[in-house]
């Protein structure tokens, strides 16, 4: 087994115990109480804006949608949130955001994050499980820690609770669809940039496109970086248990979504039939999926999206209860966030930055967020609240 290099801080092929009814969940951290009396909400404003990508990930798919909201007390306080999509849903967020959520919103006082989570989704949880009604909620909850955290003069990282100064980052592409010399040279520059572990997809049509890729990756990076591979769903059972075993001669460090993310009973089956670790979490919506998927022996990384399962509240609580299993969190994308909470989770193994899809390189942040992605670790040294300050005056707003 190689030696996980320094950037890294989970041990490899770490497993969570199987046949377990469940763990007693553990504790989220515990906010800084240095902060000002409750603030009274007045007002919740939401655009949206279409950002685009420097190269597309794949037929149809050249830009994000990005969803920025700020609330606002009636002592002029603001937070800033923001939800997020790369294709689907932006205009049914953002309806939620103006139609739906200001009757729970506004008026509101600014209790713990956790209080007003689990108010707004009971009046929300009608519309859905999940899903548009989780993306929604996620900017209205990450304006508020970011409310909160401003109003206590804390960086967001040290109100919910620093546990490490730094965390490793990896050098990520959506590059399935790129030929193999483009594929190599993306590599080429992680590694030049002090990456020491790359992610890249699979789940070519043909198994022996995604060998000889795979094959060549691993020589470019050579024995002691980490390789990650990403199938994104695109795997039956069969097809996924005999491309997994082949590509494990090239010694992958975890195995993404190999099959349809909430198939948990055929992802246990999968993790008990292969060597390589196994990856989840970008399409679990839920607090819910995650324990159920963690309870089914059926993952060795959680990857939470922080706006995709609600915001900042249930994603302390989904990294704590995996903590609780024994699995490490790996945020999916968004890392100027991500790295933020990743620096404040009990068990957590690397924060993932997509080539050139960070919301500062793609030009749609006003000033630095404070978060530093220099390989092979992230630092955070921001403002109060989570530095993130976007572009809107020259963002593209989403058309009707």
């Amino acid at each position: 087994m190689r030696k996980t290099p320094g950037a890294v801080t989970t041990p490899a092929r770490r497993r969570p115990s199987r046949g377990l009814a469940g763990p007693t969940p553990m504790p989220m951290p515990m906010p800084n109480e240095r902060e000002r009396d409750p603030m009274r909400i007045t007002e919740l404003t939401s655009e949206a804006f279409t950002v685009p990508l420097d190269r597309s990930w794949g037929p149809g798919v050249d830009q994000q949608h990005l969803i920025v909201t700020t609330l606002r007390t009636e002592d002029g306080a603001t937070g800033t949130g923001f939800s997020w999509t790369p294709l689907v849903g932006a205009h049914s967020v953002l309806a939620m955001l103006r139609h739906d959520l200001p009757r729970l919103v506004v008026g509101a006082e600014t209790a713990p994050a956790g209080v007003l989570w689990d108010r707004w989704w009971a009046g929300l949880h009608e519309g859905g499980s999940g899903g548009i009604t989780g993306m929604a909620l996620a900017a209205v909850d990450i304006a508020l820690w970011d409310l909160r955290a401003k109003a206590a003069g804390l960086p967001l990282v040290d109100f919910i609770g620093r546990r490490r100064e730094t965390i490793g980052v990896y050098g990520s592409g959506v590059n399935l669809y790129y030929e193999l010399d483009e594929l190599l040279e993306q590599v080429r520059r992680f590694v030049a940039a002090g990456h020491r572990a790359v992610k890249i997809k699979v789940g070519s049509p043909e198994l022996a496109r995604d060998l000889e890729r795979v094959a060549a990756v691993r020589e470019v990076l050579g024995p002691d970086r980490l390789l990650m591979i990403d199938a994104n769903q695109r795997w039956d059972h069969p097809t996924a248990v005999r491309a997994v075993r082949a590509l494990s001669a090239y010694d992958p460090y975890w195995i993404e979504e190999p099959l349809l993310a909430d198939e948990l009973p055929g992802l246990a089956r999968f993790r008990a039939a292969v060597d390589v670790p196994v990856a989840v979490g970008e399409n679990l919506r839920t607090g819910h999926q995650f324990r159920d998927a963690l309870t089914a022996g059926a993952v060795d990384f959680v990857q939470p999206n922080v706006v995709r399962v609600g915001g900042i509240t249930p994603f302390l609580r989904i990294a704590e209860l995996a903590a609780s299993f024994g699995v490490p969190t790996a945020p999916h994308l968004l890392p100027e966030l991500s790295a933020q909470l990743a620096m404040c989770v009990g068990s957590v193994s690397m924060v993932e930055d997509i080539d050139r899809a960070s919301f500062g390189a793609l030009g749609a942040l006003a000033e630095p967020s404070g978060v530093r992605l220099d390989a092979p670790s992230a630092h955070t040294a921001t403002v109060p609240g989570h530095g993130l300050v976007f572009a809107t005056e020259r963002l593209t707003p989403l058309a009707d």
